[in-house]
C-alpha cells in the first residue's frame, strides 16, 4: 500500500491578548510616554513651516531650507545612532530623541522674529530627533520581545503613535484660529510634552546585553555578529515602498485639487480615512498576515500597493468633464486598498529587519533601514510633483511599475545569515 504524505499544519494567527501586548511594547509608562511624544509632534510638525514664516517672519524659502536640512541632518546622524544602539542602549536613545526635540522647541520659542539661524538650530534638533526615534523604538521593542509578539507590538506602536499624532495636528488645527500667540503656545507646549515623554521613557530603564559580554561565542558567529547584514535589495526597496506614506498627503491632494478640480473637503476626508484606518487595522491586519513570512507579507504589500497605483491610474484617466466628481469619489474608494498595503507594508518591514538582524547589529540595521525610509519620504514629494503635471501615466504608472520591481526584489532576495523562514512563531525567535 502505498505511502501518503501527511498534509501540511494549517498556519494558526495567533491571539493578541492585551497585557502580553502591553508588556511586549515596553509596559504602562513607555506606552504614555508614546501617546505623548505622538502627541507633541501632531501639535508641531505639520505647522513648523507656518510658524516660521507667521510668527517669525522668515521667507518661505529660507522656512523650507531650514526643514530640510534638519531632515539631511538627522539622516546623517541615523549611523551614529546605530552604533550607540548596538552597545546596548536603548531606552536612553529612546529618551534623547525626545530630550533633543524638547531642546528644539525651547529654541524655537526663544528665537526672535527675523532670525532665520536660531529658527535653523531648531529645525536641526527637531530633525536628529525625528529621525532617531523609529530606529531606537524599534531596537527597544525587539529587546523586549521576540518573534510575532514582537511583530504586533510594533504594530500597536504605530498605531498609539497616528492615533496621537491625528489628535495632535487636530488640537493644532483648532489653534490656528487664535494667530500668532496660540502659535507660540503651541510650541511651549509641545516642547513640555517631549520633557514629559522622555522622563517616562527614559524611567523604563531598558538595556541590552553587548553581544561581547555573552559567552563565548564561536568566532564566525561573532565575526556575523559585529557587522550588519547586507540587505541591499531590501533597503533599496524600501525607498520605494515609503512612498505610500506620502501619498495621500501629497500625491492625492495634488491630482484631487489641481487635475480634477475637486472639492477641498475630499483630501480632507481622505487623510481622515487613511489615519483612522491605520489606527483601528493596524494590529489585527499585522496578526492576520503572520499567516505568512515576514518577506512575503512584504511582497504582497508591494503587490496591493502598485494595483492601488493602477486604481489611481484608471480613475484619473477616465475623469473628463462632468465625471469628475465621479472620479474624486473613486480616488477616495482607491484609497482605501493604498492605505491596505500601507498597513500591511509597514507591519512586516521593519519586523523583517529586526528578523535578519543579528544581536549585534540590530542597531546599524535598524539605523539603514530607517535612513532608506528616510531617504525615500525626503525625495518623493519632489518625485511626485514631478511627474504628476506629466499625466496620470507618468505619476501613477511610474509609480505601479518601481513598486512592482521592488516587490520582486523584496521576494528574491537572500536572507543573509538568517535562519530559516516560519510562517508563524509563538514568543521566540521568530522567522524572517
Amino acid at each position: 500500500m502505498p505511502a501518503t504524505t501527511p498534509a501540511p499544519a494549517r498556519t494558526r494567527v495567533p491571539k493578541v491578548r492585551p497585557r502580553a501586548l502591553l508588556r511586549a511594547s515596553g509596559g504602562p509608562r513607555y506606552a504614555v510616554s508614546l501617546a505623548v511624544d505622538a502627541l507633541g509632534t501632531g501639535l508641531l510638525r505639520p505647522f513648523l513651516l507656518l510658524y516660521g514664516v507667521t510668527v517669525l517672519d522668515l521667507s518661505a524659502f529660507d522656512t523650507g531650507l531650514a526643514m530640510t536640512a534638519g531632515i539631511v541632518l538627522g539622516l546623517l546622524c541615523m549611523p551614529a545612532v546605530g552604533r550607540w544602539l548596538d552597545r546596548g542602549a536603548r531606552s536612553t536613545v529612546v529618551a534623547a530623541s525626545m530630550l533633543i526635540r524638547a531642546l528644539g522647541v525651547a529654541v524655537l520659542v526663544a528665537t526672535p522674529p527675523g532670525h532665520a539661524w536660531p529658527f535653523t538650530a531648531a529645525a536641526l534638533l527637531l530633525g536628529i530627533g525625528n529621525q532617531a526615534w523609529p530606529a531606537a523604538h524599534a531596537a527597544l521593542v525587539a529587546t523586549l520581545a521576540h518573534g510575532r509578539e514582537r511583530d504586533a507590538a510594533l504594530a500597536a506602536g504605530r498605531a498609539l503613535r497616528n492615533a496621537g499624532m491625528g489628535v495632535g495636528a487636530l488640537l493644532a488645527t483648532a489653534c490656528l484660529a487664535g494667530g500668532t500667540s496660540a502659535l507660540q503656545a503651541l510650541a511651549a507646549v509641545t516642547g513640555t510634552a517631549y520633557l514629559a515623554a522622555a522622563a517616562l521613557a527614559r524611567s523604563v530603564r531598558v538595556c541590552a546585553e553587548r553581544p561581547e559580554n555573552t559567552a563565548a561565542p564561536s568566532r564566525s558567529a561573532a565575526a556575523r555578529d559585529g557587522h550588519p547584514p547586507r540587505m541591499r535589495a531590501l533597503l533599496a526597496a524600501n525607498v520605494v515602498y515609503v512612498f505610500c506614506l506620502n501619498i495621500p498627503e501629497i500625491a492625492l491632494p495634488l491630482i484631487l485639487l489641481t487635475q480634477l478640480h475637486a472639492s477641498p473637503v475630499w483630501s480632507a476626508a481622505i487623510f481622515v480615512a487613511n489615519t483612522v484606518l491605520v489606527v483601528v487595522l493596524q494590529v489585527p491586519l499585522t496578526v492576520l498576515m503572520s499567516r505568512y513570512t515576514r518577506r512575503t507579507a512584504m511582497t504582497i504589500a508591494g503587490v496591493v500597493l502598485a494595483a492601488s497605483y493602477a486604481g489611481f491610474l484608471a480613475v484619473t484617466s477616465l475623469a473628463d468633464g462632468d465625471g469628475r466628481t465621479w472620479a474624486a469619489a473613486g480616488v477616495a474608494a482607491v484609497s482605501v486598498v493604498c492605505t491596505l498595503g500601507e498597513i500591511v507594508y509597514t507591519g512586516s518591514a521593519t519586523a523583517l529587519v529586526t528578523a535578519l538582524a543579528p544581536p549585534g547589529a540590530l542597531g546599524r540595521a535598524l539605523a539603514r533601514f530607517e535612513f532608506s525610509s528616510g531617504f525615500g519620504l525626503a525625495v518623493s514629494p519632489a518625485a511626485i510633483t514631478a511627474l504628476a503635471p506629466h499625466g496620470p501615466a507618468a505619476l501613477w504608472g511610474t509609480l505601479a511599475a518601481a513598486t512592482l520591481v521592488s516587490a520582486s526584489a523584496v521576494a528574491t532576495e537572500a536572507d543573509p545569515a538568517a535562519p530559516n523562514e516560519q510562517p508563524h512563531a509563538t514568543p521566540g525567535p521568530g522567522g524572517a
